[in-house]
């Protein structure tokens, strides 16, 4: 199956099941836990952690976005890890300093980051504007964004302040894990399809399809807003 076909079905999977497609965060068999618990409890909030980011489409489509036309593996280091900077930056912060953004506004600035990126893939910005932005610039602000949409989530699930620290950093190392992982997969997904003729045929096409998933989300979230 090529990737602009399981694009497809995964949007189309967004399209049949919103409820779960757009859980930014933690699910909420793991909400009951979080708020049940005190104390230091390293090894649940790395799982937690690393199934946050495995399960995330929104951080996994960013992710796609930001290595789909890097090839060199230094290049792709520095992008992740940027991404990964301003991501724990936010989530620590967030957490231990109590501070948060509107889950619907911050969720819905995390669908810009997926949009910004499939157009900056497709050149639109040259085009438009005559010029290219600074993607790292942009991977680093847009990781700080998706860093605010966990922090979000977790303050509103009440997370005891014993052992908030070690539990917190333990979770983002979980993230970081998690992370690795996706972009291993997507990696490999990717190194099997530019070896074929429809990668250049097709890229285009599956940056439409990323962007349409991410003003699905941006509509999603901006609706709960207004309507919760």
């Amino acid at each position: 199956m090529r990737l602009l076909d399981l694009s497809c079905l995964c949007l189309a999977w967004l399209l049949a099941v919103p409820d779960t497609a757009f859980a930014h965060g933690v699910a909420e068999g793991d909400k009951g836990y979080i708020q049940e618990i005190s104390g230091v409890h390293l090894m649940s909030f790395l799982y937690l952690g690393a199934k946050h980011m495995v399960t995330g489409y929104d951080h996994t489509l960013f992710l796609l976005g930001v290595i789909f036309f890097l090839y060199r593996m230094k290049d792709i280091g520095i992008y992740v890890s940027l991404f990964a900077i301003g991501h724990s930056t936010t989530m620590l912060a967030g957490v231990f300093f109590n501070f948060g953004i509107n889950s619907y506004i911050i969720d819905a600035i995390i669908g810009l980051s997926i949009v910004y990126k499939a157009l900056d893939n497709m050149g639109a910005y040259q085009r438009w504007f005559g010029f290219q932005p600074d993607t790292k610039a942009a991977t680093l602000i847009f990781g700080f964004c998706h860093g605010f949409g966990l922090s979000s989530k977790i303050l509103d699930y009440e997370i005891s302040p014993d052992g908030l620290l070690p539990n917190l950093l333990a979770f983002n190392v979980g993230v970081e894990i998690g992370q690795l992982l996706a972009l291993g997969a997507i990696l490999i997904v990717m190194g099997f399809w530019r070896r074929t003729p429809s990668f250049l045929k097709h890229a285009y096409t599956a940056n439409v399809v990323m962007m349409a998933a991410g003003f699905l989300l941006i509509g999603y979230q901006l609706t709960g807003y207004f309507v919760a």
